[in-house]
């Protein structure tokens, strides 16, 4: 639905810190689903851990954000020239499962809160049918 062209023009993120390589659902202000295909190219696999690549969980977190801030700025129809999304907090957040090179992870974030500066989302990574992080995000609109 949002391929990796349009995201790189709503988010300023670029590589290596691009974390979303495609949308393939979106609710307006209700729900948005983001996919990261995760390979061994990803720079950070060299040191985390080296034999044994496991993807960061503060990076899943990460990638969670860049996924509710797509759904910002298309659920108020923002120009990324005029606004920007920062990540404002996390709660509760685990960590369920390891997340390894070859896994496509779908982030599932559905508000519990939108208004047009503040939201909050309640926001699941899964790798295949099974939750591998959740947590808790909040996020502002904050003019440039």
């Amino acid at each position: 639905m949002i391929d990796i062209v349009e995201i790189m023009e709503l988010i300023p993120h670029r590589y290596p810190f691009l974390l979303v390589d495609r949308i393939v659902e979106f609710e307006p202000k209700k729900r948005i689903v983001g996919i990261k295909n995760v390979t061994i190219n990803e720079p950070f696999f060299q040191g985390h851990f080296p034999g044994h690549p496991i993807f960061p969980g503060a990076l899943l977190i990460e990638a969670m954000a860049q996924v509710g801030c797509i759904l910002m700025f298309k659920s108020f129809d923002l120009s990324p020239k005029e606004y920007v999304v920062y990540f404002m907090g996390i709660d509760k957040a685990r960590f369920r499962k390891p997340v390894r090179p070859g896994d496509t992870v779908k982030f599932v974030l559905e508000p519990t809160v939108i208004k047009s500066k503040l939201s909050k989302m309640k926001g699941e990574a899964f790798v295949g049918e099974n939750l591998v992080c959740d947590a808790e995000i909040m996020a502002m609109i904050v003019r440039k």
